[in-house]
């Protein structure tokens, strides 16, 4: 067999559902859905992510945050399972990767490097020992909240609580950086990202999220903590979702969720949200977000931040819909077109697509190694 040429600038992209999406179409049952070959439910298969020239995926191992606890932490186990059962089942195109030695590795061979994302705290159900599981099991990534608070951090998308971090989630970060896990600050609220970055010691990094000067919402990312995230060396991968990325989606997204709130829908209840938001997007249709819309925050991001401090995290198979352009996981290339057209050289693309995160895999990395 002919081993695939790697891409000219291979993207690591922060975050991808597809795991979720399988566990929603097919139970989880690879051989129920096979993305081994070209589908029409996802935006994710293997011959579209080859066709975008991602050479690296963070898959998430969400769960809803309106489980209970000790239900969080096993459904997480179970996401982490088909995970690991996918990369074996196609374990000539995908590779496990834990380190960023392993993601060239995986390059090397030809196959796509396999990183796993823990997408909420409530997954670890406040317990040390959880996180350290799913670390041996290789989980390089813990958000610290979803769409709700957890005990000891704070949502973006909820009432303050914890008032940033408490201390117990001051502990989770030390431990994440003793462990070489990446602290993940995407979902959290502004007090949280600015409690994370005084605490932690390795860079931190949003998985997907995009920039607030840009488009205000509550998921994307002050310019002062854009500032604070460059001083301290991490990135902020950003993300196609429309109500994120475009003024006009997040005012109608903003109605959209308080309509939500009415009919007595919680933040977190994400399948409720999902399934009322695509009830309602049928009755009132939101306005279209375009790849001209990322393209604007990508730049926004480089220049408040700098180059080297900036990735992609699509959040593919997260959200019903994408924008323009970039309506699958093949639409890579031409968000590299667009930047290039605006100017980016190739070694500024390769920061953007794989560069900038692979530092950070290393500096964590390292920060674990001097503990």
């Amino acid at each position: 067999m002919t081993t695939p040429t790697r891409p000219t600038h291979p993207v690591i992209d922060g975050h991808n559902d597809l795991p979720w999406e399988l566990r929603e179409i097919a139970g989880g049952d690879l051989a129920a859905y096979d993305i081994g070959r070209p589908q029409q439910r996802t935006h994710t298969d293997l011959p579209r992510l080859r066709a975008g020239g991602v050479g690296g995926q963070f898959w998430s191992v969400f769960v809803p945050a309106a489980l209970p606890g000790a239900e969080a932490a096993r459904a997480t186990l179970e996401q982490i399972d088909c995970v690991h059962r996918m990369i074996t089942t196609y374990a000539d195109r995908l590779a496990l990767a834990t380190t960023a030695a392993e993601v060239r590795s995986a390059w090397d061979s030809g196959r796509i490097a396999s990183l796993l994302g823990a997408e909420g705290g409530h997954s670890i159900d406040s317990s040390l020992g959880v996180l350290r599981c799913f670390h041996r099991l290789g989980v390089r990534y813990l958000t610290l909240t979803h769409n709700a608070n957890v005990g000891w951090a704070d949502s973006a998308t909820d009432e303050p609580g914890a008032g940033g971090l408490s201390a117990f989630g001051r502990e989770v970060v030390a431990e994440m950086n003793r462990l070489g896990m990446l602290v993940d600050l995407s979902h959290v609220a502004t007090s949280t990202m600015h409690a994370a970055l005084d605490v932690s010691r390795a860079p931190v990094i949003f998985s997907h999220s995009s920039a607030r000067a840009v488009t205000d919402h509550p998921r994307n990312v002050p310019d002062d903590v854009l500032a604070r995230l460059a001083n301290q060396g991490g990135v902020c991968m950003v993300t196609f979702v429309p109500a994120f990325v475009s003024p006009a989606v997040a005012a109608w997204d903003a109605v959209a969720r308080t309509a939500a709130s009415a009919a007595g829908i919680a933040p977190g209840d994400y399948p409720a949200l999902t399934r009322f938001g695509q009830a309602y997007a049928e009755e009132h249709p939101p306005p279209r977000a375009t790849l001209d819309d990322v393209v604007a925050h990508i730049e926004h991001i480089r220049t408040v931040a700098g180059v080297g401090h900036v990735g992609l995290g699509g959040d593919y198979d997260g959200v019903a819909g994408l924008p323009d352009g970039l309506e699958d996981v093949a639409g890579y290339p031409r968000l590299l077109d667009a930047l290039g057209e605006r100017g980016w050289s190739g070694a500024e693309l390769d920061a953007l697509t794989h560069g900038n995160i692979l530092r950070v895999l290393d500096a964590a990395e390292q920060c674990a190694v001097e503990r």
